[in-house]
């Protein structure tokens, strides 16, 4: 474990360090911002209120926040503790109501002694035809005016954390930052006019202007490139101390690269065998390959995963495919058996299912070698699990698993090659920010044969024309999905669920329509799976969980309920679920109305495009990363000061930036290196030091 430097302490301090925060107080600033003071300096204030209105009580206008210089006029208390205390305030221009619910007369004449001249700042409301404020944010004397902000900052909060108290912490916290040796490139800082660091830290938590923290400030846009920064590098560490890693490197004569291609049903597209070519010269190179093949929907990346295998096997050496589901993890070890089956190649699945003798009998013919490709979960990479010769593993759905996943999976074997897998086309930016340690094969050609998936877009109140063309598509032999958003009905959100669903087209269509959902148990999900690829059911009703793994060629009809509600990206691989022959398909978005401008536009791009690619592209625009990098997009890091739909140009520096520095200073040897160093620290990314000193 690498030492963190000194410089760093006081960043790294508890918060209990600071003044007037004990344990109950870093409780509630855990749960809101974190439990250190780099937590809280590096957490943006969320919004602003500005008290730099100063009119005169006679220009004051209802609803705003104003700061006053007044003179404390009578005082008059209540007998009712349910009615407020009221004090006269005026100036030279005319006099206002401050009002105080159940406060003390003692406090209130302490604070606010009649004759006296005092700063005050709060909203401004007229009641009863008279301008008044009730409890004031600020009460000063005119030689504390200091003490009152022009500009101030509010933070996230949570149960039991004031305002107050959350500003205090981190202007204190603010009190103890001190300036750190640069890791930026001078002519840089100076090209962007960006303030040093600590600078920057000042300007974002004591603003001189509200524009300060606004995303394109100069310190803003300074602290987010740090971040930005931070994480590339630790990126291009991994990525160049993959590269330089004496891997193995995997020579065949080709023979069962061609067995396999001899024993497809089809020839490989032109970006099949790109791809290929590319990734057979990382493995013959004696460095290790860190790539990722990202396809665009039925585009046929798992049979450059087989011809992959193929070459890598008859090397001598063993594969490893890890799926996010048991039910895609079976899929594919059907779909490679078959693939790999004319090369003599031996695929087995093990998933969380096998147990005992079986579970036994799988692990000694991996440790024994009589397994060549192996297909699971990521049970896989369990301690038990031992491979006689692991030369690649290959990770489908990469958007499930970090980089920190990423470097856990290829510790297991002799250092093995590593390709990650994804369907989901990626935006640009997404992918320099998940998988800048990678190289990157795109297949952007459908196979040959596939038609084009005829899209139309429909209201609900359409659904008895939508039912009645189903009805038709099933008597000309076809099978269709129906997908829903909600398992079960909820009487708070108006979507149907798929449970309701299900019911209403069994009343019409009878027993052929099946019911797949995520709650269901593995082993139900892929019998019900494999019934409908058989033909068993005619409808199968359905969750987003047929986004990926249920493969059914004959299903040539897919309808999306409230379509409104899903992400583009998401749209393109569920109609990616037909169109899987050479069958006319078709894909029915219906929508609840009225459409929102950006909805409609949403919609109508699925409408006229295909094209994997330019929809991510145009989901990232539409939508933002907020939505791109939620739950479901899991391995992806956050970001606290950076914004990717505001600083797309500062990541696309960063990148550059960052692989630069790591080619030329590997070591993190010369200055600027030595305060990168630091720099992976502060942001906590200092995996990328710790696989240098490994490396």
């Amino acid at each position: 474990m690498s030492i963190r430097p000194s410089e760093l302490n006081p960043y790294f301090s508890d918060v209990t360090s600071l003044s007037g925060v004990g344990p109950r107080v870093k409780e509630s600033l855990g749960r809101a911002m974190g439990t250190r003071v780099k937590d809280l300096l590096l957490t943006p204030p969320s919004s602003l209120i500005d008290r730099s209105n100063r009119p005169k009580i006679s220009e004051a206008r209802q609803g705003e926040i104003c700061t006053f210089k007044i003179i404390v006029g009578r005082h008059t208390p209540s007998s009712n503790r349910a009615r407020p205390y009221k004090i006269k305030a005026y100036d030279e221009t005319g006099e206002m109501l401050l009002t105080f619910f159940q406060a003390r007369a003692d406090y209130l004449n302490r604070i606010l002694p009649e004759g006296s001249t005092r700063i005050i700042s709060g909203k401004v409301e007229v009641f009863n035809a008279e301008l008044q404020m009730t409890h004031p944010d600020y009460v000063v004397t005119p030689e504390n005016s200091d003490d009152l902000p022009l500009y101030e900052t509010q933070y996230p909060l949570t149960a039991g954390l004031s305002q107050k108290v959350a500003r205090k912490a981190v202007l204190n916290a603010l009190k103890t930052a001190h300036d750190l040796p640069e890791w930026l490139d001078t002519q840089m800082l100076v090209a962007q006019e960006w303030p040093s660091f600590t600078t920057a830290l000042l300007h974002l938590h004591a603003p001189t202007h509200p524009f300060d923290i606004i995303a394109n400030a100069p310190s803003r846009q300074r602290l987010a490139y740090d971040e930005l920064l931070a994480k590339q590098l630790a990126m291009a560490l991994v990525r160049e101390n993959t590269r330089r890693d004496q891997g193995r490197s995997y020579e065949s004569k080709g023979q069962y690269v061609q067995d396999v291609l001899n024993g497809a049903p089809f020839k490989p597209t032109g970006a099949q065998s790109r791809a290929f070519a590319e990734i057979a010269e990382d493995m013959r190179s004696p460095f290790r390959m860190a790539r990722l093949l990202q396809g665009d929907v039925g585009a046929g990346k798992t049979f450059v995963a087989a011809l992959t295998c193929a070459h890598v096997c008859e090397s001598g050496a063993q594969v490893a495919l890890m799926a996010p589901t048991e039910i895609l993890a079976r899929q594919h070890a059907d779909t490679l058996k078959v693939l790999l089956e004319p090369a003599g190649l031996t695929v087995e699945a093990i998933t969380g299912r096998d147990k005992g003798k079986p579970r036994a009998a799988l692990q000694s013919g991996l440790e024994d070698g009589y397994i060549d490709v192996v297909v699971g979960t990521h049970a896989l990479f369990q301690d038990s699990v031992n491979f006689h010769n692991l030369g690649l593993v290959i990770i489908d759905e990469q958007h499930r698993f970090g980089v920190h996943d990423r470097l856990k999976l290829t510790q297991k074997g002799n250092k093995p090659d590593l390709l990650v897998m994804t369907a989901t086309p990626i935006p640009r930016t997404l992918a320099l920010t998940a998988y800048g340690d990678l190289d990157v094969s795109k297949l952007d050609e459908k196979p040959a044969g596939r038609q084009e998936i005829q899209t139309r877009i429909l209201p609900l109140a359409r659904l008895d024309n939508v039912i009645d063309g189903i009805g038709r598509a099933i008597e000309a032999g076809n099978q269709v999905y129906w997908v829903c958003p909600l398992v079960e009905d909820s009487e708070l959100v108006d979507l149907t669920s798929v449970e309701d669903r299900h019911r209403q087209l069994t009343a019409v269509f009878g027993e052929g329509v099946g019911l797949i959902h995520g709650r269901l148990p593995a082993q139900e999900k892929e019998a019900i799976s494999k019934a409908f690829k058989a033909g068993a059911y005619k409808i199968l009703v359905a969750t987003t969980v047929i986004e990926v793994g249920v493969d059914a060629p004959d299903a040539t009809v897919i309808v999306i309920e409230h379509a409104e509600r899903f992400g583009l990206a998401q749209l393109h691989q569920l109609r990616g679920r037909v169109g899987r022959s050479d069958k006319a398909s078709t894909c029915l978005l219906l929508y609840k109305g009225p459409l929102s401008v950006n909805g409609k536009a949403r919609l109508e791009i699925m409408r006229s495009s295909q094209d994997g690619f330019l929809i991510a592209e145009k989901d990232w625009e539409l939508r933002g990363s907020g939505d791109l990098l939620g739950a479901q997009q899991s391995g992806l890091p956050s970001y606290k000061l950076a914004d990717l739909d505001k600083h797309k140009a500062l990541l696309e520096t960063a990148v550059q930036d960052a692989r630069l520095l790591a080619q030329t200073d590997p070591a993190l040897e010369t200055p600027r290196g030595k305060a990168a160093r630091i720099l992976l620290y502060l942001f906590e990314q200092d995996f990328g030091i710790e696989l240098m000193k490994a490396g």
